[in-house]
Parts: C-alpha cells; sequence; structure tokens
C-alpha cells in the first residue's frame, strides 16, 4: 500500500511503499506444519537439508572454539542463518555460478566444496586453495562454479550481473546468485548492478541476507526503507521478503526467481530476513553495541528448530535418528580437522607469486630468489623476519 508522510514545510512528502506491500512469505509454522503444496522438496532432501544445517551449526561452533584456542586466526560465522544459506543454494543449478559474501561456506560444501579442504582455508596452511593468498573465510571452490570472496561489501554484485550478462549473450542457461548483506545494499556496487540488471532483464537472483547488523550498524542506520525488497521498485525488477528462518520458503522462492529469470523475465531481489545471533566475527563483541534483548526472540525462531519440528511432524526424525545424526556429524568435523592440520603449516614459498600474474615477471623471479637466499641464511641478503616497523 501507499503511505503518505508530512514533509518540509507541513508538505506531504512523496508516496511511499511500506512493508504491507511485501509480505513476508512463510511456509514452515512454529509447530513444524507446512501446506503440503508448498513444500516442493522430497522426504529424504528434507532429510538431507537438515543434517547441512546441522553440521553447518556444529562447525561453526567448533571453529569458534578453534579460533579461542589459538588455532586460527579468525572466524566468521553463520549461525542462526542456516535456512538462508541452504534454501538459495538447493534451489539452483549445478551448472549456475554462486558468487558469495562471508557466510554462505554452506553453499561451498553443499556443491561439493571438501570440509578438509575449508578448513585448511582457515588455516592457510599448505592444503589451501587460495595458497595463504586470502583472509581465512574466503574460501573459493572452482569445481562447485562458487567464487572467491571479497572482502569490501558488495563487489560480488556487479561481478553476478557481469557474469549473467555474458550467459546471456552466449544463449547459455546459467543463471548466477548472488550473496550479500543488508549492509551492502548502501555500497555503489549495489547501485550499479541492479541498475544494470533492471534495464537489461539480466538473468541473476540477488539474494540479500537481512540479518539486522552490518558489524555495529543496526539495519534502521542503513537504509530509511522499510523493507529492503521494496528497492526493487525503483530498479524495475521484481522483489520479495521471506522468511529467511524457513528453509522451505527461501528454497520456494529461489526456484521461482531462478525460472522467471531462465525465462528472461529479468532478475528477482530476494530480501531474506533473518538475524545475526552472534556477533560480525571473532574479532568483535556484539555485547558492545547490541542489547541481549534484541537477540533473545529470535532464539525461538531457530531455523534448526523450525526444520527439526517440521521433520518431526512428518515422522522423518526421532530422537534416536537425531542422536545419530549429532554424532555422525561430530565425527566428521573431527575427522576433517584432523585432515587439515597434518598439512605443512605454510604453502611452499614457490607459490607466493601464483595467481598474481599468468607469468611471473622478471622482478617477482628476482625478489623471490633473494627471498630464498635470505631465509638460507645468506649473510649479503637482509632477513625480512628482523625487518622493523
Amino acid at each position: 500500500m501507499l503511505a503518505r508522510r508530512k514533509g518540509a514545510n507541513g508538505l506531504p512528502a512523496p508516496a511511499q511503499q511500506t512493508a504491507e506491500a511485501f509480505p513476508l512469505y512463510r511456509v514452515i509454522q512454529d509447530d513444524g506444519s507446512a501446506p503440503p503444496d508448498q513444500i516442493g522438496l522430497a522426504d529424504a532432501d528434507l532429510v538431507a537439508l537438515y543434517r547441512w544445517m546441522v553440521l553447518n551449526r556444529t562447525l561453526d561452533e567448533r571453529m569458534v572454539a578453534m579460533q579461542r584456542q589459538g588455532r586460527i586466526n579468525f572466524y566468521i560465522g553463520s549461525i542462526g542463518e542456516e535456512a538462508t544459506v541452504f534454501g538459495t543454494a538447493r534451489a539452483m543449478k549445478p551448472s549456475d555460478w554462486i558468487l558469495p559474501c562471508y557466510r554462505e561456506h554452506g553453499a561451498a560444501l553443499l556443491r561439493g566444496l571438501p570440509l578438509a579442504t575449508y578448513i585448511c582455508d582457515l588455516l592457510g596452511n599448505a592444503g589451501d586453495v587460495m595458497l595463504g593468498h586470502q583472509m581465512p573465510c574466503h574460501e573459493a571452490w572452482r569445481p562447485a562454479l562458487y567464487t572467491s570472496i571479497s572482502s569490501p561489501i558488495g563487489t560480488q554484485i556487479t561481478h553476478a550481473v557481469g557474469a549473467a550478462w555474458a550467459a546471456r549473450i552466449k544463449g547459455d542457461d546459467m543463471v548466477p546468485l548472488v550473496y550479500f548483506g543488508e549492509g551492502a545494499t548502501s555500497s555503489n556496487d549495489f547501485h550499479a548492478g541492479l541498475n544494470f540488471a533492471g534495464v537489461n532483464k539480466v538473468p541473476v537472483v540477488f539474494a540479500c541476507r537481512n540479518n539486522g547488523w552490518a558489524i555495529s550498524v543496526p539495519r534502521e542506520r542503513q537504509t530509511a526503507s522499510e523493507t529492503i525488497a521494496q528497492k526493487a521498485i525503483a530498479y524495475g525488477i521484481r522483489g520479495e521478503r521471506v522468511d529467511g528462518n524457513d528453509l522451505l520458503a527461501v528454497h520456494g522462492a529461489t526456484v521461482r526467481a531462478r525460472a522467471r529469470a531462465a525465462e528472461g523475465d529479468g532478475p528477482t531481489l530476494l530480501e531474506c530476513v533473518t538475524y545475526r545471533m552472534e556477533g560480525h566475527s571473532t574479532s568483535d563483541d556484539p555485547r558492545s553495541y547490541r542489547p541481549a534483548e534484541l537477540v533473545e526472540p529470535w532464539r525461538k525462531k531457530d531455523p534448526l528448530l523450525r526444520m527439526k519440528a517440521l521433520l518431526a511432524r512428518r515422522g522423518l526424525l526421532g530422537e534416536a535418528e537425531e542422536a545419530k545424526l549429532l554424532a555422525d556429524v561430530r565425527e566428521v568435523i573431527q575427522l576433517a580437522v584432523k585432515e587439515a592440520e597434518a598439512h605443512p603449516a605454510k604453502p611452499p614459498l614457490e607459490t607466493l607469486f601464483e595467481g598474481v600474474y599468468a607469468e611471473p615477471l622478471w622482478q617477482q623471479r628476482e625478489q623471490l630468489q633473494e627471498l630464498q637466499r635470505a631465509l638460507a641464511g645468506d649473510p649479503r641478503v637482509a632477513d625480512p623476519r628482523s625487518a622493523r616497523r
């Protein structure tokens, strides 16, 4: 609906879309009930996705513990946001590229990224496919069409639009899925990407993970819009608002968005409404800027509890099955940690310049040789480890 507010000098402000125009789409109720015609997945898929969600949650908890122990330097988790990650990723085709933000490692694991390889990325060791060139939680897995992650927010949005535009020119049936947080909607790349996608009806799915916080900045300080979905209106594209803690709602909305894109009806901006239950990362303490009473209501909306209730109601998960699932997941993670930590602590020195240029420049080859001599104790070369800032 359209609402009028008073603007300057008491005159009516321009008409504004309110949240009622973008109702929150939800499928799974608190008691686990769901309309049969909106489930959209086989029972085996429901159980498998619940297992992935539990693995992701358990992994996040374990990696935070490892960071506190000093075994990894940094971690960004997705506790409380698992339904958004797995609901969107499961809805795409294996041939669709995924351009992630920081919290979508579950999508890479779902696509086949080995768990031990992911942990190697966190360790930055010799098993890291990024060769230690990236921060932790900046994984990539080309076999799964899962791109690397950029620390500046929003940059992947224009990359996704470019990939979709190229696919359209080539006639490929490929629809990229790009993730970003609500904070990224304040970025220039958000405007440039959605504007170009809208004008050219580019086949792409924009998945905004609205978890309420951009590090310490709440959503209401990021935008005056009542919803993120309504921003789609300005770009002439479809906007949809979905319960981001409801795996079936997220999955169904993403399936529809992908179908529209593939049929030439243009992109969709999905606003997945969820909540960041922990800090932005292990490097910040949310208690310094976020009152605890804001978090508590969301604990009852935990996406794992919702899925567990659905499975129990359908006779797919009992106490014995739940206990076995948890034990299996913990064992898988324990074995993956052991495998990852068995790699040498650092990538080979020769990989220092890999991925910078197609072929190393002569200057880089000289620098590498000089570094090797210094580390070998050549007195004619200064040891970089003794340099003072």
